[in-house]
């Protein structure tokens, strides 16, 4: 384990001094050091991914400051998976999550990333690369995004065991996912994700309805009520999901769920109404409800966090000038404007040294190091999300990607999982 782990780094500190001598011009608060060549040599690039970030703002952004145009298709994460694989020619970037990674990455749509071509690929937080936050940091069940974050040549379809000079994707962005509660409405201290399953709450509860993450809070929901202990929640075994969904339909039989929901909006709009008082849900989704006016809590619990996280691959058919463009365009995505915007938005930067140039302290303070509040805390857009003295729910960025206990992930019986998991909900 320590050759593997020494093995990894060494080979990334060879490469840190490529990347350190390229990033050394982006020591400012200002992007600098973009080729300027691309507003006199327009450049669409055709980006698809989930909603959480295709976001008109960036691609506005990028056009103003690299001069590429980017056209942004959001789908939702099993339609961009399958758009991914079955229509290669009809996208330049893939925005992507790592548990898709895993299944689109060895049908060799995507080309490995060089690293010594990304400028930042050493402020890139040791999550997506050693799979551990901190050197202490215990690594969380589940696709891991290292595990399938390097190959070892072009053309491979096989993950590499450490860090190489071929990433699959750059990551993004990420978060650590809980339960969202109404604290107005449950009327108690919600600590554990078996709380969800109080036949208090019976029919006002609600988990998310995209198989591959629903069966990982089902899997949370389940171990925390002592109803099974997993050999690993993100590889289950054909006993446990059998296990898993006949609990889930037993529960769902009974009358405790009052919805399953697919998208941000369906969840933001179950608990602003206030049909569902303790649900599966995203962070920003919790701050969408609190800035009606409306009392929501994203609840920190004893067992842990579900986390994903999410990057950019490239197309293989792209090359030549487009491959530059692509290169430039995410070196500009690391450098720290998109990553602010997305630290503001409740989820985290993987870079987060250059995104912070692009806040103020207080936002800094508030968002990643989990101090209260100075003054009230605006969204992207400029609306009041938070108000003076308020302290993030989970606290700082350490307590909460500190404490994953898995990550979204594809199981080897992906196939199976998927078929059960409609039968719970067709049930």
């Amino acid at each position: 384990m320590t050759d593997t782990k020494n093995k990894g780094l060494t080979r990334r500190t060879l490469l840190k001094t490529t990347a350190a001598a390229a990033g050394a011009a982006a020591g400012t608060g200002v992007i600098t050091g973009f080729p300027t060549v691309w507003a006199k040599n327009p450049i669409t690039l055709r980006q698809i991914g989930t909603g959480v970030s295709n976001i008109n703002a960036i691609a506005e952004k990028c056009k103003q400051d690299l001069g590429i145009t980017l056209e942004m298709t959001a789908l939702d994460s099993d339609a961009a998976a399958q758009r991914t694989v079955t229509q290669p020619n009809s996208y330049d970037i893939a925005d992507v999550e790592y548990w898709i990674c895993k299944k689109v990455f060895p049908s060799g749509v995507l080309q490995p990333m060089d690293v010594k071509k990304l400028k930042y690929y050493d402020k890139i937080v040791p999550l997506f690369i050693t799979g551990k936050l901190t050197p202490d940091s215990k690594i969380a069940q589940g696709t891991a995004p290292h595990t399938v974050g390097f190959v070892e040549k072009p053309g491979a379809k096989t993950f590499a065991k450490e860090p190489t000079e071929w990433m699959t994707m750059v990551p993004t962005i990420y978060n650590a996912d809980t339960l969202g509660i109404r604290p107005d409405l449950v009327g108690r201290d919600i600590t554990s994700w078996a709380d969800i399953l109080d036949p208090k709450f019976k029919g006002r509860t609600a988990i998310l309805n995209i198989p591959s993450i629903g069966i990982m809070d089902a899997a949370m929901i389940m171990e925390a009520a002592g109803q099974i202990k997993y050999a690993d929640k993100g590889n289950m075994t054909k006993d446990e999901i059998d296990k898993t969904i006949a609990f889930m339909i037993k529960t769902k039989q009974s009358g405790q769920f009052r919805a399953f929901w697919k998208s941000f909006d369906e969840s933001v709009n179950l608990m602003a109404s206030g049909e569902v008082v303790i649900q599966s849900m995203w962070s920003p989704a919790v701050a969408a409800v609190r800035s009606k006016g409306i009392a929501c809590r994203f609840q920190p619990l004893k067992e842990g966090y579900r986390a994903w996280g999410g990057g950019l691959g490239l197309a293989s058919h792209l090359k030549g000038a487009e491959l530059d463009a692509a290169y430039e365009y995410i070196n500009w995505y690391l450098s720290g404007w998109v990553g602010a915007y997305l630290n503001r938005q409740g989820y985290y930067s993987a870079c987060m040294d250059t995104a912070k140039k692009f806040m103020t302290a207080d936002e800094w303070g508030y968002w990643i190091e989990g101090k209260p509040a100075q003054h009230d805390i605006l969204s992207p857009e400029g609306k009041v999300m938070e108000k003076a003295g308020a302290v993030r729910d989970g606290g700082s960025f350490t307590e909460r990607m500190g404490h994953v206990a898995c990550w979204n992930s594809v199981m080897d019986e992906d196939r199976y999982m998927v078929r059960r998991w409609n039968e719970f909900i067709a049930a």
